[in-house]
């Protein structure tokens, strides 16, 4: 099956989301694979078996969110100027969402920019990260706050490679899943609710969806002026949560599922969301074992650090919430700081 991307508004950038097993990919000019050390022993063979090209160049660098750093991209360039890829050659990123992020990182860097493809092998970075253009890295100061959107040439989402993926990464996707639901989908929510997305089919009919919703916002607002901000629904907290726990304590899904949770009871505490939607939503995360509860140490820290948000601007927080119901979305930014720190002082 496949998901188009047709950006009108950014020099009407047109590529395709594949949704199936991987094909045989051919290509004319030189690439270069950026992999990791977990995802290059299970797929890396798989990958080479179905490509063809003049060089193929492997950059394997180390696996976890705390190597998604300047560091790291250092790496990468110095291993493409050190195999002469040009302008011409092409990026293949394979494995989760920080290889995606890095690799089109990169793609925007090298010599201004050549051609990156998308191989997702994690769920998350299948219905979400590989899916729009975001690249970048992590600093001191925050998630993705250095980087660039740049949009792949391609993308190829092949269920299979979600066999190997650990139970604890396979949840950490479905967040991202239920995250997209209960933005945009009331029904798609009830449909999460009645079957197991365990399920080889119905995990390929909630893939397919997920892309679609993705796609539809991305298409209309391709550098969130506006719609694809409720994308980060939970992850205002959830960046938070992250930087506090150094990006070792939480994979990036976990901390947006307790972002969530965290979402729905400032939307509860305003009137926004009902007590028994937001009582059904942690219930549907916690049914695959996502933490749904965090410990804040230190309230006025935690608060302080929504500034350093990409969202927020003007000295404002933007929070996304749901508008009244599940399968709608609000975005506010003029929230007292007050009621926030009410809701906060709930998981003190």
């Amino acid at each position: 099956m496949i998901v188009p991307i047709h950006l009108t508004n950014s020099n009407d950038i047109q590529y395709d989301i594949t949704i199936d097993n991987l094909p045989y990919l051919e290509f004319k000019n030189k690439i270069a694979i950026i992999t990791n050390e977990t995802i290059a022993p299970l797929h890396l063979d798989h990958l080479l078996d179905h490509l063809k090209a003049p060089q193929v160049t492997v950059v394997t660098i180390k696996d976890g969110e705390e190597y998604k750093n300047m560091q790291t991209i250092e790496t990468i360039l110095d291993e493409l100027f050190e195999n002469r890829l040009d302008r011409k050659s092409t990026l293949i990123a394979l494995g989760g969402g920080v290889i995606g992020d890095m690799t089109g990182f990169c793609a925007s860097l090298y010599q201004r920019g050549i051609e990156f493809v998308q191989i997702p092998t994690t769920l998350l970075s299948q219905v979400d990260a590989s899916v729009g253009g975001k690249t970048g890295v992590n600093n001191r100061y925050g998630k993705n706050l250095v980087g660039a959107f740049y949009q792949p040439s391609a993308v190829y989402i092949d269920p299979n490679f979600l066999k190997t993926l650990p139970p604890r990464e396979f949840a950490a996707g479905i967040a991202e899943v239920i995250k997209m639901a209960v933005m945009f989908d009331k029904d798609f929510f009830e449909y999460i609710k009645r079957e197991d997305i365990s399920d080889p089919e119905i995990l390929k009919q909630c893939i397919k969806r997920s892309v679609e919703l993705k796609a539809q916002v991305v298409n209309q607002d391709e550098k969130e002026a506006g719609i694809r901000a409720v994308l980060n629904y939970g992850h205002t907290f959830a960046h938070v949560i992250e930087n506090e726990t150094q990006y070792k304590t939480f994979l990036h899904g976990e901390a947006v599922a307790i972002g969530m949770v965290m979402a729905n009871e400032l939307a509860v505490e305003l009137g926004l969301l009902s007590v028994s939607d937001g009582i059904e939503i942690e219930a549907l995360l916690a049914r695959y074992d996502l933490p749904t509860s965090y410990h804040i140490e230190d309230l006025d820290a935690f608060y302080e650090h929504f500034y350093l948000d990409k969202k927020s601007a003007n000295n404002s927080i933007k929070f996304i919430l749901t508008n009244g119901q599940i399968g709608t979305h609000i975005i506010k930014s003029d929230i007292d700081e007050s009621v926030v720190k009410k809701v906060l002082e709930r998981f003190v």
